[in-house]
């Protein structure tokens, strides 16, 4: 038994998390990989960073003291997972002389972005070549992207492509049943929810011609005229069911390099559904949709036209659902995903 510890930064409340760690644990197991995940910070961090609260110092310094004796006992462990960061703040060399063992580097978001772009001089200077230390030192790299992808290989030559994706046997579509209005849905983070004032305009204009409700999960909603606003928080026991009662799944993002890094989950989770959805033509969004399963739209009009197009078209928003379920299973989920991890793990432990 291949005997590996993911380390990563958050606990179970991050998608991240659960999607690129916890959910892999039992699939790996029967492949004789014994997968334990450890988080730095804890779900109540997490929580007071959603809701801007103050953060009790104690379960931080708790966390470090944790994660400093693990890695003081790491001979139990043939490969650590890094995922996200081993510790913030922390320089990589000094990061390097804790981790003793092999270790992979996963990762989903433009962590080598932090620092750089952080407002803090001192860690732009000392941390902002952090991540490219780190992926250079790696056994093996995990990226969640074409855009990860060819970060990493500047620095580490055995890197993976790996989409964060879920368990189609968990992500079941229903059968939908039109209602009253045209029901648009979003699902997020509080974070994430910063990139929703990109739809007011269109939705609004939308909203002049017949009833829309935009579903918001998990974020906070801006406010839109002529258009019924939802605001949900997400659970894990109830986001499969609410992505089923949209009519369209949608992820506006900005053009940035940020943003170009992320690995367009929400669609995977809308397409899992046979949910059709319009995204912003950027990063990762371009790889999942392709003309079968979704449409792009880049500025105000572009939205306009392709939320009109799937309203007037329900036979097309069925056509478009079923194709976007097919490519999810095909190349999104974790039956796909699993022999792939398994497989970067096997020769990364092999090689060291």
């Amino acid at each position: 038994m291949i005997r590996v510890l993911a380390l990563a930064l958050y606990g179970p409340l991050a998608a991240s998390t659960r999607y690129r760690l916890l959910q892999y644990v039992d699939g790996l197991a029967r492949l004789g990989i014994d997968l334990q995940v450890r988080c730095l910070l804890n779900d109540d961090y997490l929580r007071h960073r959603f809701d801007h609260s103050a953060t009790a110092l104690w379960p931080i310094v708790k966390g470090l003291a944790s994660r400093l004796q693990i890695l003081v006992a790491q001979s139990r462990v043939d490969l650590f997972m890094v995922h996200c960061e081993l510790f913030p703040f922390l320089p990589a060399p000094l990061e390097r002389i804790l981790l003793r063992k092999p270790y992979l580097y996963d990762f989903d978001d433009a962590f080598y972005l932090r620092y750089r772009l952080g407002a803090r001089p001192v860690a732009r200077t000392l941390l902002g070549n952090k991540f490219d230390t780190v992926l250079a030192g790696a056994a093996s790299v995990t990226a969640g992207n074409a855009v990860l992808e060819g970060y990493a290989v500047k620095f580490n030559r055995s890197v993976s492509r790996l989409p964060t994706v879920v368990d189609t046997t968990r992500y079941l579509p229903v059968k939908r049943t039109p209602g009253r209005a045209l029901r648009i849905g979003w699902i997020g983070s509080p974070s994430t929810a910063s990139y929703l004032p990109e739809l007011v305009a269109p939705l609004s204009r939308l909203g002049l011609e017949g009833p829309v409700e935009l579903v918001v999960i998990g974020g906070k909603a801006p406010a839109i005229s002529n258009v019924d606003v939802i605001e949900l928080p997400w659970s894990e026991d109830t986001e499969i069911v609410l992505i089923n009662s949209f009519d369209i799944g949608v992820m506006p993002l900005p053009d940035d390099e940020w943003a170009r890094g992320k690995c367009a989950f929400k669609l995977v989770q809308y397409m899992a559904c046979a949910v059709p959805v319009v995204a912003s033509p950027v990063g990762a969004n371009r790889e999942l949709v392709s003309p079968e399963c979704g449409l792009l739209a880049g500025d105000e009009n572009a939205w306009l036209d392709c939320l009109r197009q799937l309203r007037d078209d329900p036979g097309l928003r069925q056509q478009m659902g079923e194709a976007g379920r097919q490519r999810i299973v095909e190349h999104y989920s974790l039956h796909t995903a699993l022999p792939k991890l398994a497989h970067v793990i096997q020769s990364a432990v092999g090689r060291s």
